[in-house]
């Protein structure tokens, strides 16, 4: 038997060193790289064998692999469409000659080649030479289709590679025998290799199996790939297995997304957004679930650009021949081709989500209860989305007592409305009880009451929605004396001082509030505290402090309701009824807004007082 030896250029040495040790971050990586060259094989076969039907495989096209334990040896053949000594040379004597991406630049078959391509998987020619990472030899033994030629490579990947050609004459397709090192023992372990194979290549077309010396062969891949069939042969039950099975999940998918783009960008997404919020929905560090393949052939689960963090709850599958990738296939090499289908998938999420929000209100709101607050995220980091956003949030409505739409809350204006009216609290009960709503509520006038920590924030960012401007009923100016309804006449609306109540509250309060001033907004409450000029309102400065920001908060404005009994009552009251009266008037409004007291001791003390003289 003849034998050809060949050495490694020095450069091309150095090179194969990098891709044997660094390329490549983890070493299981070898066996997905070895299974993609064996389906590339099969496609090549089936492909070229429609115009040349003697080299197609009469029986069923596979992938085996022989794991023998004892030998610490695996075995990986397929029934492709093999290399001939030549082309031995030419792909696995030479670093970065990719076999398939020659193949398609050679194909004159123009009417079925754009169906290869979603096929085919090796692009840079280097994934071979990732098995060097776990063998100490490899030896590759091949028969072309249509020939009777065998022909064998060995290499150790670091002296240089030898050709021979062999007596036996063995079958059609390439089998690739990884002498494996002692530090990578454990790949000759059954139960390994399949768990690999689970993970990588379990969607790919060709069927995989693994044989044990003296056992039988079994498949361990699917073989198939959900999201390639198209979505009207693909039953609802299907959809929630896949969904069960692939993203250990025990709910039903609340909603399914599958959808296939072809264009300048091409690729298929099968989204599910779940029924019940995961326990980890509101880490910090918690990633997304989208899992990247490249046709069918499982890349990473850990790209974080897939989906926006404000989506973090979105499981599925994207795959993609568009996306490039560096050799290894592990980092994204094009993050702008990322950030693409990144937008063209957060839309179509949120036309998802407005679908079923207008379809199915109730289940909606459930959803809404379970991940609301994530979304409401978007509203504050998402600028580009954020008015499209706010067309799928929901918001309590305080007149309504129930969860509406903003598009909801702009069609129940009131007569002379022309601003979005809201309110933030800690709890819905606590802002159901505010004084801020009183004037409100008196008018006729809705308030949407939020509730959660982000809303302060977003609000903030967003400032208006759909040309109307937000504006907190506890921060901001505004007059709703010609909105709504008119309020009861009062015989004491026309008191010609009222400067008698404020100069007295503003006097016994002194540096404790910032102004006192009339309200035309209370009806039932003495007072309530409002932001100062350029100050914010209580909910925000908690959610700050919270946050370890260092300040003391603003001062409040104390408004004032001039026809309330004991305001008027307190020009009559002594010296120091009048300051304590002011001072528990001035801790009740900040309780109310749910703060603490400033003082404790002489708030207990001011209420003794009045208990016993009033």
């Amino acid at each position: 038997m003849k034998k050809f030896t060949q050495s490694f250029e020095a450069d091309t040495g150095k090179i194969l060193n990098i891709v044997i040790n660094s390329l490549y971050s983890d070493r299981d990586i070898f066996l997905r790289e070895l299974l993609s060259n064996a389906s590339d094989a099969i496609q090549k076969r089936r492909f070229l064998g429609q115009t040349t039907p003697n080299i197609l495989n009469p029986e069923g096209d596979q992938i085996e692999i022989i794991v023998n334990t004892k030998k610490k040896t695996i075995e990986i053949f397929d029934t492709g469409i093999g290399l001939s000594e030549s082309e031995l040379s030419e792909t696995l004597g030479t670093i970065a000659q990719s076999g398939t991406a020659n193949f398609l630049k050679e194909s004159n078959d123009e009417e079925n080649l754009k169906d290869l391509e979603q096929t085919l998987i090796g692009q840079f020619g280097v994934g071979f030479y990732s098995a060097f990472m776990v063998a100490s030899l490899v030896e590759v033994t091949t028969r072309k289709a249509g020939s009777n030629l065998t022909t064998i490579w060995e290499s150790d990947g670091q002296s240089g590679y030898s050709i021979s050609k062999s007596e036996v004459e063995a079958t059609t397709g390439t089998s690739i025998k990884l002498y494996l090192k002692k530090d990578a023992k454990e790949y000759s372990d059954s139960t390994k290799i399949k768990a690999l194979i689970k993970k990588y290549s379990d969607h790919i077309q060709v069927p995989v199996k693994i044989k044990e010396t003296g056992g039988e062969s079994q498949q361990v891949n699917t073989a198939k790939a959900l999201w390639t069939k198209a979505p009207q042969e693909i039953s609802k039950e299907e959809y929630k297995e896949f969904y069960n099975s692939n993203f250990g999940s025990f709910d039903d998918p609340f909603l399914t997304l599958h959808n296939k783009s072809e264009g300048t960008l091409e690729f298929t997404n099968l989204l599910f957004i779940p029924t019940q919020a995961p326990f980890d929905l509101f880490e910090p560090e918690r990633k997304t679930n989208v899992n990247l393949y490249i046709n069918r052939v499982f890349i990473s689960n850990e790209l974080q650009d897939i989906v926006p963090s404000w989506l973090r709850f979105v499981k599925g599958i994207l795959d993609t021949s568009s996306l490039d990738l560096n050799v290894s296939r592990e980092m994204v090499q094009n993050n702008p081709v990322l950030k693409k289908i990144s937008k063209a998938l957060t839309k179509r999420i949120i036309s998802g989500l407005k679908k079923k929000l207008k379809k199915d209100e109730v289940s909606y709101d459930t959803f809404w209860s379970n991940f609301g607050k994530v979304i409401k995220e978007g509203l504050y980091e998402d600028f580009e989305n954020r008015e499209k956003i706010a067309e799928i949030i929901k918001v309590h409505s305080f007149k309504e007592d129930k969860l509406i739409t903003l598009k909801s809350y702009l069609e129940t204006f009131a007569n002379g409305q022309e601003q979005i009216f809201y309110l933030t609290a800690d709890t819905l009960s606590q802002a159901k009880n505010s004084p801020h709503l009183e004037g409100f509520k008196a008018k006729g006038i809705d308030v949407l009451l939020m509730t959660d920590p982000i809303d302060a924030f977003w609000i903030s960012q967003m400032r208006t929605f759909q040309e109307k401007d937000f504006v907190s009923i506890s921060r901001d100016k505004y007059d709703i004396s010609i909105i709504g309804d008119n309020l009861p006449e009062n015989k004491d609306d026309t008191l010609e001082d009222e400067g008698i109540y404020t100069s007295l509250i503003k006097k016994c309060l002194g540096d404790l509030i910032e102004d006192a001033k009339p309200s035309s907004s209370l009806v039932d409450s003495p007072v309530r505290l409002i932001a100062g000029e350029g100050g914010l309102d209580f909910n925000l400065e908690r959610i700050l402090k919270a946050q370890g920001q260092e300040f003391e908060g603003s001062k409040k404005v104390l408004e004032i309701n001039i026809n309330h009994e004991l305001i008027k009552k307190l020009p009559s009251l002594s010296t120091n009824l009048q300051e304590s009266t002011c001072r528990v008037l001035f801790e009740q409004a900040r309780i109310q807004d749910g703060e603490m007291p400033t003082d404790t001791r002489q708030f207990s003390q001011d209420i003794i007082q009045l208990v016993l003289k009033l």
